[in-house]
């Protein structure tokens, strides 16, 4: 059951313990991102507000993704990205030396990364186009569930993600987590890492992805609405327009 977010009336406040060098963010006014060490202390627009979530949650513990200070994406191989126009920020994540890590990757690094934190590796399963099930296989040491996510990484991908997902019939129910996603040949695959919402309930999302080659996760900008970004809304019914990307149909998956 997907968990429920107070979006209307008055909004619970939420809290993250940072690292004590942190900066916190009182308000919605904008802050230098170079002060900005957690992707949960990015503000969000005037009169939006991040709901509260479980401490346990997915969502909880994507607004902790730890931020770079540099906002440079590097590529698998050390080499910067071409295009450095894209990013708001830069997750600091490692992805590796190798050519893996793309964007359905991240989604499913992302989701498996969590749940092995929260204990729950027994959910921790992943598809190929077969459909063979790519299940967790309990190792302790990271090294050896970095060994794990490269198999997964080097047989799933958009096509099989978006078949094993479940589909979101109204964008109204988004939460983080959920993935948007074109399987395909090339497709493509962002993930919302985190919600806010005004008082009328509606809600605006970040997005984070991989991409081709394998590089940095980062956070998107929106170039459409400069005023809104790192935040999105549902503009358009049919598609969304992401700097390197535009979703059309536009389809929102969630977890099993």
């Amino acid at each position: 059951m997907r968990s429920l977010t107070l979006c209307f009336g008055i909004l619970i406040a939420f809290s993250i313990s940072f690292p004590a060098n942190s900066t916190s963010v009182r308000s919605t006014a904008k802050l230098p991102e170079a002060l900005i060490s957690g992707a949960g202390q990015i503000p969000p627009p005037k009169g939006y507000q991040r709901p509260a979530f479980a401490a346990n949650s997915f969502a909880t513990w994507l607004r902790k993704l730890p931020l770079k200070k540099s906002h440079t994406v590097f590529l698998y191989n050390g080499q910067k990205k071409n295009n450095q126009s894209a990013q708001f920020a830069v997750i600091d994540l490692s992805i590796g030396n190798k050519n893996l890590q793309q964007c359905a990757d991240v989604c499913m690094r992302l989701r498996a990364d969590y749940l092995r934190a929260a204990g729950k590796e027994n959910e921790i399963v992943f598809f190929d186009n077969s459909p063979k099930a790519y299940r967790y296989p309990w190792y302790k040491k990271r090294i050896s569930f970095n060994d794990y996510l490269e198999k997964v990484f080097s047989w799933c991908g958009t096509i099989s993600l978006e078949k094993q997902m479940r589909k979101i019939k109204r964008k109204e129910d988004i939460m983080p987590g959920d993935v948007i996603i074109n399987g395909g040949s090339p497709g493509h695959a962002v993930m919302i890492i985190d919600i806010a919402c005004n008082p009328k309930g509606k809600k605006i999302f970040m997005l984070a992805q991989g991409y081709m080659p394998a590089q940095d996760i980062h956070i998107l900008k929106n170039e459409n609405d400069k005023n809104l970004s790192p935040w999105y809304s549902f503009s358009n019914e049919n598609y969304l327009e992401t700097p390197e990307w535009k979703f059309s149909p536009l389809l929102i998956k969630t977890w099993e």
